[in-house]
């Protein structure tokens, strides 16, 4: 930290620094590390010929192919779109670009599998409303669409994966020095020839990061492969390491397997996040200048409103319409009745939130371990924040590295290690209770506190500190009358950032629960698998309008905090 920090809060940093990787160590690194023992060892002895077995299996050969597939499918697409919108809204002259900007960042918060099951009840084959009325309405004999396919799995994936890259080459194209655009310009090049040869080019290393993460989410991703996947019998690797361990139950054979897929999933994100940064570390082109500039706007001339009216029918399409469509069918008396006045009340809302013990006891458990995972995740992400930023200690590397090791490793594998690491075999027992979920939420989340709690640490000079220690304040008190009010805005980031993501979280929960620890997510997804889909769609609903006014207050209160 700083000289008076070393000469008289050794204590406080070491009693601190152990602390916070102990933290980590017990809630991330342990279950990670028991996914690869139970994956290599048995007995005590390295075992690689049952995992390339297990490799070889159909089942799981397949699902790493559908993997694949999927994964590069999403990837392809959307890096093409989330290309194309950043460049309209940051690059041409299209009109209402704060509008279509803010847009196209709704789908970032929305639950990717609620998506999925709006897209289920437009387009299943035969009860789809799209398809229905397609050969019902209009008498054609096949379905327009089966989105129970790898191409309905894709692009729903696509509608809701795309803003990673968008919200990095909207970053890049902003900052980037104009000055060649103007050249070029200058020397008689047309627009798709500027952007063609010299801004693509410039921004190549922000898309190749945004694709990457949306590789490395797809491959993860477990809510809309179940949805829309298992339907027609397309498993991925998450949704296979779930149904091995539920239709089990938990047995040997099966957890052995779960750990062989999660470790693939492990060394797939790995190599993932350093492709990611080989791709940033070669694209680090001087693409913002030392001026002040704003960036050149290119003029699309006849295309202005054929690509307005693109943006507009993408977002009624994408976001609107699957939207709409949970609300009214969750108002139906029966799924499959046309959307008239006498089919639809408020009936299932007030069921779901008052009637039903199920869906009652999920969205209290949804609230409850939100609250809990972000007020826990929030002060310890403070405190590991702090040793990262403002302490001179040797391990604190450590720290860094077992912070951010829960972002890189897919939701699943999580889940997994909790299992192995809280089932009484190397301690308490937390299986079957809601503590367990709660531990995995933490682990799952903590980079999002270390996130936020170190940009705000970063804005907080020493000084200050010192100066409460030359006045005689101990390391405590100048922790607490001077840093933690000073970080509080970084701390209330974290909190939203953990308490919205919690409330819609399935990847995880779906693992974990038990018949009393169900949350909003498993709770829509269990409904739609037993057929009660008003019922699933109406707490599909209640969901997204969490979401949203959640959203919407966090909005506020950071353009407060701004003005």
């Amino acid at each position: 930290m700083n000289n008076t920090a070393r000469k008289g809060g050794v204590g406080a940093a070491q009693i601190i620094l152990g602390l916070s990787i102990a933290i980590l160590v017990i809630v991330v690194a342990v279950p990670v590390l028991l996914i690869f023992v139970n994956a290599f060892w048995v007995d005590g002895a390295l075992n690689v010929k049952d995992v390339i077995r297990i490799i070889r299996e159909k089942d799981t050969y397949q699902a790493l192919v559908n993997s694949l597939i999927i994964a590069a499918g999403t990837t392809t697409g959307s890096t093409i779109v989330g290309t194309f919108f950043a460049w309209l809204v940051t690059r041409t002259d299209l009109p209402y670009k704060r509008f279509m900007k803010a847009m196209f960042l709704v789908p970032f918060m929305l639950p990717s599998f609620i998506g999925a099951l709006a897209w289920k009840m437009l387009l299943s084959p035969r009860a789809g409303f799209i398809n229905r009325f397609w050969m019902g309405t209009l008498g054609f004999e096949e379905p327009l669409f089966n989105i129970y396919s790898y191409a309905g799995i894709v692009l729903v994936e696509i509608m809701y994966l795309f803003p990673f890259v968008f919200i990095q080459v909207c970053g890049a194209l902003e900052r980037m020095d104009p000055t060649l655009e103007e050249s070029a310009r200058i020397s008689g090049a047309g627009l798709f020839t500027i952007t063609r040869k010299i801004t693509i080019p410039l921004a190549l290393p922000s898309i190749l990061s945004g694709a990457l993460l949306i590789m490395l989410y797809s491959m993860a991703h477990f809510g809309t492969v179940a949805v829309l996947g298992i339907e027609n019998g397309i498993f991925n690797i998450p949704t296979l390491i779930y149904q091995r361990i539920h239709q089990s139950a938990g047995s040997f054979a099966s957890i052995r397997t779960g750990t062989v897929l999660a470790s693939i999933l492990v060394m797939a994100a790995a190599l993932i996040i350093w492709l990611q940064g080989k791709a940033l570390s070669r694209g680090r082109y001087q693409i913002i200048a030392g001026k002040s500039f704003r960036p050149m706007e290119l003029k699309l001339r006849a295309l202005r409103l054929p690509l307005l009216i693109l943006c507009l029918v993408y977002i009624a399409f994408t976001i609107v319409l699957p939207t709409v469509v949970i609300f009214l069918v969750g108002g139906l008396k029966t799924y499959g009745l046309p959307f008239t006045w006498e089919n639809l009340s408020l009936d299932n809302y007030k069921f779901i939130l008052f009637d039903y013990q199920v869906t009652r006891d999920a969205i209290w458990n949804s609230l409850s371990l939100g609250l809990g995972a972000a007020l826990i995740t929030m002060f310890a992400g403070v405190m590991i924040s702090y040793v990262i930023v403002k302490m001179k200690v040797r391990g604190k590397g450590v720290l860094e590295f077992l912070g951010m090791l829960p972002f890189s490793v897919p939701g699943s594998v999580i889940a997994l290690g909790v299992i192995l690491a809280w089932s009484g075999r190397y301690g308490p027992n937390l299986y079957n209770t809601v503590w367990i979920i709660l531990v995995a939420y933490i682990a799952r989340y903590m980079a999002f506190s270390l996130k936020a709690n170190s940009a705000a640490l970063e804005q907080v000079h020493d000084s200050l500190v010192e100066a409460a220690r030359a006045c005689g304040a101990s390391m405590w008190q100048a922790l607490k009358d001077i840093v933690l009010p000073l970080v509080r805005p970084g701390m209330l980031a974290a909190f939203f950032l953990i308490f919205l993501p919690s409330l819609r979280e399935l990847t995880v929960s779906i693992m974990l629960y038990s018949p009393t620890t169900r949350t909003i997510g498993v709770a829509i997804y269990t409904l739609n698998e037993d057929g009660e889909t008003v019922r699933s769609a109406a707490l599909a609903g209640i969901a997204l309008f969490l979401i949203i006014t959640g959203q919407t207050l966090i909005n506020r209160f950071a353009k407060g905090r701004s003005a």
